[in-house]
Protein backbone atom coordinates (compact mmCIF):
# COMPACT_ATOMS: atom_id res chain seq x y z
CA UNK A 1 0.00 0.00 0.00
CA UNK A 2 1.42 3.47 -0.89
CA UNK A 3 2.52 5.54 2.10
CA UNK A 4 -0.22 8.15 1.65
CA UNK A 5 -2.86 5.40 1.59
CA UNK A 6 -1.45 3.90 4.78
CA UNK A 7 -1.70 7.31 6.43
CA UNK A 8 -5.31 7.67 5.29
CA UNK A 9 -6.17 4.22 6.60
CA UNK A 10 -4.54 5.01 9.94
CA UNK A 11 -6.41 8.30 10.13
CA UNK A 12 -9.67 6.52 9.35
CA UNK A 13 -9.06 4.07 12.17
CA UNK A 14 -8.25 6.90 14.58
CA UNK A 15 -11.46 8.70 13.64
CA UNK A 16 -13.42 5.48 14.04
CA UNK A 17 -11.93 4.94 17.50
CA UNK A 18 -12.80 8.50 18.52
CA UNK A 19 -16.41 8.08 17.39
CA UNK A 20 -16.80 4.78 19.17
CA UNK A 21 -15.39 6.02 22.46
CA UNK A 22 -17.73 9.03 22.48
CA UNK A 23 -20.80 6.93 21.82
CA UNK A 24 -21.33 8.16 18.27
CA UNK A 25 -20.65 4.76 16.76
CA UNK A 26 -23.70 2.69 15.79
CA UNK A 27 -23.13 -0.97 16.63
CA UNK A 28 -24.81 -3.59 14.51
CA UNK A 29 -27.16 -6.26 15.71
CA UNK A 30 -26.98 -9.59 13.98
CA UNK A 31 -30.01 -11.78 13.46
CA UNK A 32 -28.06 -15.03 13.14
CA UNK A 33 -24.96 -16.69 11.82
CA UNK A 34 -25.93 -15.77 8.26
CA UNK A 35 -24.91 -12.21 9.05
CA UNK A 36 -28.10 -10.22 8.36
CA UNK A 37 -27.79 -6.91 10.22
CA UNK A 38 -29.98 -4.38 11.98
CA UNK A 39 -28.53 -1.14 13.35
CA UNK A 40 -28.88 -0.33 17.03
CA UNK A 41 -31.70 2.04 15.99
CA UNK A 42 -33.51 -0.88 14.34
CA UNK A 43 -33.08 0.36 10.76
CA UNK A 44 -32.77 -2.85 8.81
CA UNK A 45 -30.00 -3.42 6.33
CA UNK A 46 -30.87 -5.94 3.70
CA UNK A 47 -29.37 -9.37 3.36
CA UNK A 48 -28.11 -8.33 -0.05
CA UNK A 49 -26.04 -5.57 1.52
CA UNK A 50 -24.46 -8.15 3.79
CA UNK A 51 -23.65 -10.33 0.81
CA UNK A 52 -22.07 -7.33 -0.88
CA UNK A 53 -19.90 -6.74 2.19
CA UNK A 54 -18.76 -10.33 2.16
CA UNK A 55 -18.03 -10.31 -1.57
CA UNK A 56 -16.06 -7.06 -1.31
CA UNK A 57 -13.94 -8.26 1.60
CA UNK A 58 -10.46 -9.70 1.17
CA UNK A 59 -10.80 -11.92 4.22
CA UNK A 60 -13.77 -13.71 5.79
CA UNK A 61 -13.38 -14.29 9.52
CA UNK A 62 -15.60 -16.95 11.06
CA UNK A 63 -16.23 -15.84 14.65
CA UNK A 64 -17.85 -18.48 16.85
CA UNK A 65 -19.42 -17.80 20.24
CA UNK A 66 -21.21 -19.86 22.86
CA UNK A 67 -24.00 -17.35 23.36
CA UNK A 68 -27.07 -16.36 21.38
CA UNK A 69 -27.35 -12.73 20.35
CA UNK A 70 -30.02 -11.89 22.90
CA UNK A 71 -27.83 -12.55 25.94
CA UNK A 72 -25.99 -9.24 25.48
CA UNK A 73 -28.49 -7.30 27.60
CA UNK A 74 -27.50 -9.16 30.76
CA UNK A 75 -24.23 -10.74 29.70
CA UNK A 76 -22.16 -8.38 27.52
CA UNK A 77 -20.50 -10.83 25.16
CA UNK A 78 -19.69 -8.08 22.64
CA UNK A 79 -20.07 -10.29 19.57
CA UNK A 80 -22.13 -7.73 17.67
CA UNK A 81 -19.79 -4.88 18.55
CA UNK A 82 -16.72 -6.90 17.62
CA UNK A 83 -18.17 -7.86 14.24
CA UNK A 84 -18.90 -4.28 13.26
CA UNK A 85 -15.65 -2.94 14.74
CA UNK A 86 -13.57 -5.45 12.78
CA UNK A 87 -15.34 -4.66 9.54
CA UNK A 88 -15.10 -0.89 10.03
CA UNK A 89 -11.54 -0.77 11.37
CA UNK A 90 -10.35 -2.78 8.38
CA UNK A 91 -12.17 -0.50 5.93
CA UNK A 92 -14.14 -3.48 4.70
CA UNK A 93 -11.18 -5.78 4.14
CA UNK A 94 -12.53 -8.14 6.79
CA UNK A 95 -16.03 -9.57 6.72
CA UNK A 96 -17.08 -11.28 9.95
CA UNK A 97 -19.38 -14.26 9.69
CA UNK A 98 -20.85 -14.79 13.13
CA UNK A 99 -21.69 -18.27 14.40
CA UNK A 100 -23.44 -17.54 17.73
CA UNK A 101 -25.22 -19.79 20.17
CA UNK A 102 -22.71 -22.65 20.14
CA UNK A 103 -23.33 -23.54 16.48
CA UNK A 104 -19.67 -24.49 16.08
CA UNK A 105 -19.18 -25.84 19.57
CA UNK A 106 -18.90 -24.61 23.14
CA UNK A 107 -16.24 -24.73 25.83
CA UNK A 108 -13.35 -27.07 25.14
CA UNK A 109 -14.81 -28.22 21.82
CA UNK A 110 -14.74 -24.68 20.44
CA UNK A 111 -11.28 -23.96 21.83
CA UNK A 112 -9.98 -27.09 20.14
CA UNK A 113 -11.40 -25.99 16.79
CA UNK A 114 -9.78 -22.56 17.02
CA UNK A 115 -6.50 -24.08 18.13
CA UNK A 116 -6.61 -26.48 15.18
CA UNK A 117 -7.57 -23.75 12.72
CA UNK A 118 -10.93 -25.12 11.58
CA UNK A 119 -12.53 -21.98 13.09
CA UNK A 120 -10.73 -18.64 12.74
CA UNK A 121 -11.69 -17.10 16.08
CA UNK A 122 -13.85 -17.78 19.09
CA UNK A 123 -15.07 -16.58 22.45
CA UNK A 124 -14.18 -18.56 25.55
CA UNK A 125 -14.69 -18.47 29.27
CA UNK A 126 -11.17 -18.30 30.68
CA UNK A 127 -12.01 -21.30 32.85
CA UNK A 128 -12.83 -23.35 29.73
CA UNK A 129 -9.88 -21.84 27.87
CA UNK A 130 -7.40 -22.79 30.61
CA UNK A 131 -6.94 -26.47 29.61
CA UNK A 132 -5.71 -25.28 26.19
CA UNK A 133 -3.78 -22.22 27.38
CA UNK A 134 -2.93 -23.01 31.02
CA UNK A 135 -1.31 -19.66 31.85
CA UNK A 136 -4.68 -17.88 31.79
CA UNK A 137 -5.81 -20.03 34.72
CA UNK A 138 -3.90 -17.58 36.92
CA UNK A 139 -7.00 -15.40 36.95
CA UNK A 140 -8.82 -18.14 38.87
CA UNK A 141 -6.55 -17.83 41.89
CA UNK A 142 -8.98 -16.83 44.67
CA UNK A 143 -8.87 -13.13 45.55
CA UNK A 144 -6.05 -12.52 43.09
CA UNK A 145 -8.17 -10.56 40.60
CA UNK A 146 -11.76 -11.39 41.54
CA UNK A 147 -12.78 -7.74 41.69
CA UNK A 148 -13.46 -6.28 38.26
CA UNK A 149 -10.88 -3.51 38.60
CA UNK A 150 -8.09 -5.89 39.60
CA UNK A 151 -8.91 -8.11 36.63
CA UNK A 152 -8.80 -5.19 34.20
CA UNK A 153 -5.56 -3.89 35.74
CA UNK A 154 -4.00 -7.32 35.29
CA UNK A 155 -4.98 -8.22 31.72
CA UNK A 156 -4.05 -4.77 30.37
CA UNK A 157 -0.65 -4.70 32.09
CA UNK A 158 2.64 -4.94 30.24
CA UNK A 159 3.70 -7.96 32.30
CA UNK A 160 0.54 -9.89 31.34
CA UNK A 161 1.02 -9.09 27.68
CA UNK A 162 4.71 -9.99 27.63
CA UNK A 163 4.54 -13.11 29.79
CA UNK A 164 1.07 -14.65 29.71
CA UNK A 165 0.13 -13.78 26.13
CA UNK A 166 3.45 -15.21 24.98
CA UNK A 167 2.57 -18.51 26.67
CA UNK A 168 -0.88 -18.47 25.06
CA UNK A 169 0.67 -17.99 21.64
CA UNK A 170 2.89 -21.02 22.21
CA UNK A 171 -0.36 -23.02 22.31
CA UNK A 172 -1.45 -21.76 18.88
CA UNK A 173 -3.78 -18.93 19.92
CA UNK A 174 -3.48 -15.20 19.33
CA UNK A 175 -5.37 -13.36 22.11
CA UNK A 176 -7.57 -10.56 20.76
CA UNK A 177 -8.77 -9.21 24.11
CA UNK A 178 -9.81 -10.35 27.56
CA UNK A 179 -13.00 -8.88 28.90
CA UNK A 180 -14.89 -8.43 32.07
CA UNK A 181 -18.31 -9.89 32.87
CA UNK A 182 -18.42 -9.60 36.68
CA UNK A 183 -17.16 -11.60 39.65
CA UNK A 184 -18.41 -15.14 40.00
CA UNK A 185 -21.01 -15.50 42.73
CA UNK A 186 -22.16 -18.29 45.00
CA UNK A 187 -25.70 -19.16 43.97
CA UNK A 188 -27.86 -21.66 45.88
CA UNK A 189 -30.78 -23.55 44.37
CA UNK A 190 -34.25 -23.44 45.85
CA UNK A 191 -34.37 -26.06 48.58
CA UNK A 192 -30.58 -26.10 48.77
CA UNK A 193 -30.23 -24.11 51.99
CA UNK A 194 -29.63 -20.52 52.98
CA UNK A 195 -27.18 -17.99 51.56
CA UNK A 196 -23.46 -18.79 51.56
CA UNK A 197 -21.89 -15.96 53.55
CA UNK A 198 -18.86 -17.60 55.16
CA UNK A 199 -16.75 -20.72 54.51
CA UNK A 200 -18.71 -22.36 57.30
CA UNK A 201 -21.88 -22.12 55.20
CA UNK A 202 -20.12 -24.00 52.38
CA UNK A 203 -19.18 -27.09 54.35
CA UNK A 204 -20.16 -30.22 52.44
CA UNK A 205 -22.24 -28.35 49.84
CA UNK A 206 -22.33 -30.09 46.46
CA UNK A 207 -20.89 -27.25 44.41
CA UNK A 208 -20.93 -27.38 40.62
CA UNK A 209 -17.51 -26.43 39.25
CA UNK A 210 -16.18 -25.98 35.68
CA UNK A 211 -13.09 -27.67 34.27
CA UNK A 212 -10.56 -25.39 35.97
CA UNK A 213 -8.43 -27.32 38.48
CA UNK A 214 -7.85 -24.02 40.22
CA UNK A 215 -11.54 -23.49 40.93
CA UNK A 216 -11.97 -27.07 42.04
CA UNK A 217 -9.19 -26.66 44.61
CA UNK A 218 -10.58 -23.31 45.77
CA UNK A 219 -13.98 -24.73 46.63
CA UNK A 220 -12.39 -27.77 48.22
CA UNK A 221 -10.20 -25.57 50.43
CA UNK A 222 -13.26 -23.52 51.40
CA UNK A 223 -15.06 -26.68 52.52
CA UNK A 224 -17.36 -27.53 49.61
CA UNK A 225 -17.76 -30.84 47.82
CA UNK A 226 -16.68 -29.84 44.27
CA UNK A 227 -18.90 -31.50 41.67
CA UNK A 228 -17.63 -31.15 38.07
CA UNK A 229 -20.57 -30.80 35.67
CA UNK A 230 -20.37 -29.77 32.01
CA UNK A 231 -21.94 -26.36 31.45
CA UNK A 232 -24.58 -27.67 29.09
CA UNK A 233 -25.76 -30.14 31.74
CA UNK A 234 -25.69 -27.69 34.64
CA UNK A 235 -29.32 -26.43 34.59
CA UNK A 236 -30.69 -29.96 34.87
CA UNK A 237 -28.07 -30.89 37.48
CA UNK A 238 -29.14 -27.96 39.66
CA UNK A 239 -32.84 -28.70 39.19
CA UNK A 240 -32.35 -32.35 40.11
CA UNK A 241 -30.12 -31.65 43.11
CA UNK A 242 -27.01 -33.29 41.61
CA UNK A 243 -25.42 -30.02 42.73
CA UNK A 244 -26.85 -27.51 45.19
CA UNK A 245 -24.84 -24.43 44.24
CA UNK A 246 -22.88 -22.93 41.36
CA UNK A 247 -20.71 -19.91 40.64
CA UNK A 248 -21.22 -18.06 37.31
CA UNK A 249 -21.74 -14.31 37.28
CA UNK A 250 -25.26 -12.97 37.78
CA UNK A 251 -25.57 -12.17 34.08
CA UNK A 252 -24.86 -15.74 33.09
CA UNK A 253 -27.31 -17.11 35.63
CA UNK A 254 -30.04 -14.96 34.16
CA UNK A 255 -29.10 -15.56 30.52
CA UNK A 256 -29.20 -19.32 30.94
CA UNK A 257 -32.53 -19.47 32.74
CA UNK A 258 -31.51 -20.11 36.35
CA UNK A 259 -33.69 -17.33 37.80
CA UNK A 260 -36.58 -19.65 38.62
CA UNK A 261 -34.50 -22.37 40.30
CA UNK A 262 -32.28 -20.26 42.59
CA UNK A 263 -32.99 -18.82 46.02
CA UNK A 264 -29.84 -16.94 47.12
CA UNK A 265 -26.90 -15.27 45.38
CA UNK A 266 -23.85 -13.98 47.26
CA UNK A 267 -21.20 -11.65 45.84
CA UNK A 268 -17.88 -12.97 47.19
CA UNK A 269 -15.52 -11.29 44.67
CA UNK A 270 -13.18 -14.27 44.79
CA UNK A 271 -12.81 -15.08 41.11
CA UNK A 272 -13.79 -13.20 37.95
CA UNK A 273 -16.27 -14.63 35.48
CA UNK A 274 -14.15 -13.50 32.58
CA UNK A 275 -13.99 -14.20 28.90
CA UNK A 276 -11.65 -13.74 26.00
CA UNK A 277 -11.70 -13.65 22.24
CA UNK A 278 -8.79 -15.37 20.55
CA UNK A 279 -7.99 -16.31 16.99
CA UNK A 280 -5.84 -19.01 15.47
CA UNK A 281 -2.24 -17.76 15.53
CA UNK A 282 -1.22 -19.37 12.25
CA UNK A 283 -4.21 -17.80 10.48
CA UNK A 284 -3.45 -14.39 12.00
CA UNK A 285 0.17 -14.56 10.83
CA UNK A 286 -0.94 -15.08 7.23
CA UNK A 287 -2.77 -11.73 7.17
CA UNK A 288 -1.26 -8.51 5.79
CA UNK A 289 0.12 -6.18 8.45
CA UNK A 290 -2.60 -3.56 7.93
CA UNK A 291 -5.31 -6.19 8.51
CA UNK A 292 -3.51 -7.41 11.63
CA UNK A 293 -3.42 -3.81 12.86
CA UNK A 294 -7.14 -3.49 12.18
CA UNK A 295 -7.85 -6.58 14.29
CA UNK A 296 -5.83 -5.10 17.14
CA UNK A 297 -7.62 -1.72 16.87
CA UNK A 298 -11.05 -3.34 16.72
CA UNK A 299 -10.26 -5.58 19.68
CA UNK A 300 -9.12 -2.61 21.75
CA UNK A 301 -12.26 -0.71 20.85
CA UNK A 302 -14.55 -3.59 21.77
CA UNK A 303 -12.74 -3.91 25.09
CA UNK A 304 -13.52 -0.24 25.80
CA UNK A 305 -17.18 -0.76 24.97
CA UNK A 306 -17.40 -3.77 27.26
CA UNK A 307 -16.25 -1.80 30.30
CA UNK A 308 -19.14 0.63 29.85
CA UNK A 309 -21.73 -2.15 29.64
CA UNK A 310 -20.80 -4.13 32.77
CA UNK A 311 -22.83 -2.24 35.43
CA UNK A 312 -26.05 -1.90 33.43
CA UNK A 313 -25.95 -5.58 32.42
CA UNK A 314 -25.59 -6.58 36.07
CA UNK A 315 -28.39 -4.27 37.17
CA UNK A 316 -30.77 -5.66 34.57
CA UNK A 317 -30.00 -9.30 35.45
CA UNK A 318 -30.43 -8.68 39.18
CA UNK A 319 -33.75 -6.90 38.69
CA UNK A 320 -35.13 -9.72 36.56
CA UNK A 321 -33.97 -12.41 38.99
CA UNK A 322 -35.38 -10.54 41.97
CA UNK A 323 -38.81 -10.73 40.31
CA UNK A 324 -38.52 -14.51 40.66
CA UNK A 325 -37.70 -14.23 44.35
CA UNK A 326 -33.92 -14.52 44.21
CA UNK A 327 -32.27 -12.71 47.14
CA UNK A 328 -28.87 -11.02 46.77
CA UNK A 329 -26.23 -10.71 49.47
CA UNK A 330 -22.91 -8.87 49.88
CA UNK A 331 -20.17 -9.72 52.36
CA UNK A 332 -19.13 -7.60 55.30
CA UNK A 333 -15.44 -6.78 55.64
CA UNK A 334 -15.12 -9.44 58.34
CA UNK A 335 -16.80 -12.08 56.18
CA UNK A 336 -14.58 -11.18 53.22
CA UNK A 337 -11.52 -11.58 55.45
CA UNK A 338 -12.73 -15.08 56.43
CA UNK A 339 -12.83 -16.15 52.79
CA UNK A 340 -9.44 -14.67 52.05
CA UNK A 341 -7.90 -16.38 55.07
CA UNK A 342 -9.50 -19.74 54.26
CA UNK A 343 -8.57 -19.97 50.59
CA UNK A 344 -6.93 -16.75 49.33
CA UNK A 345 -4.05 -16.78 46.85
CA UNK A 346 -1.56 -15.83 49.56
CA UNK A 347 -1.76 -19.34 51.06
CA UNK A 348 1.17 -21.68 50.44
CA UNK A 349 -1.13 -24.31 48.89
CA UNK A 350 -1.26 -22.10 45.80
CA UNK A 351 2.51 -21.77 45.33
CA UNK A 352 2.81 -24.74 42.93
CA UNK A 353 0.12 -23.19 40.72
CA UNK A 354 1.86 -19.82 40.76
CA UNK A 355 5.22 -21.16 39.64
CA UNK A 356 3.77 -23.61 37.11
CA UNK A 357 1.46 -21.13 35.42
CA UNK A 358 3.53 -17.94 35.67
CA UNK A 359 6.86 -19.65 35.05
CA UNK A 360 8.47 -18.40 38.26
CA UNK A 361 7.53 -16.87 41.59
CA UNK A 362 9.25 -13.65 40.52
CA UNK A 363 6.96 -13.35 37.49
CA UNK A 364 3.93 -14.12 39.62
CA UNK A 365 4.87 -11.39 42.10
CA UNK A 366 5.08 -8.92 39.20
CA UNK A 367 1.64 -10.02 38.01
CA UNK A 368 0.24 -9.59 41.52
CA UNK A 369 1.68 -6.09 41.65
CA UNK A 370 0.09 -5.31 38.27
CA UNK A 371 -3.34 -6.47 39.48
CA UNK A 372 -3.17 -3.97 42.31
CA UNK A 373 -1.88 -1.09 40.19
CA UNK A 374 -4.55 1.09 38.52
CA UNK A 375 -3.91 1.63 34.84
CA UNK A 376 -5.67 3.67 32.18
CA UNK A 377 -8.97 1.74 32.37
CA UNK A 378 -11.80 1.99 34.88
CA UNK A 379 -14.58 -0.54 35.41
CA UNK A 380 -17.43 -0.61 37.92
CA UNK A 381 -17.12 -3.27 40.63
CA UNK A 382 -19.99 -5.39 41.86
Amino acid sequence: MPEEHEELASEARRNFMKLATTGSFTAAMVAGAGGMLWSSQASAQSASEEREREQAADHVLTLATEYVIGTTRSYPMMQLDLKENLQNASNGKIYVKLAPGGQLGVGSALAQKVQGGTVNAGQFSLSNFAPFAPAVDLINLPYFCGANQRFVNLVTSDIWKSEVNAMVEQRGFRPMFYFCIDPRVMAVRKGGGGPIMTPGDLQGVKFRVPGSKMLQQFYRMAGANPTPVAWGETPSAIKQGVADALDPAVGALYAFGFKDILSHVTFTQAVPDSQCYACNLEWFNTLPSDVQDAIDWASEMTFHQNLAKVPSARTFAMAEMAKSGVEFHSLSEDQLAEWQEAAGFQRSEWDPFKTELAGSMDTFDKLAEAAGTPGRYYVHDA
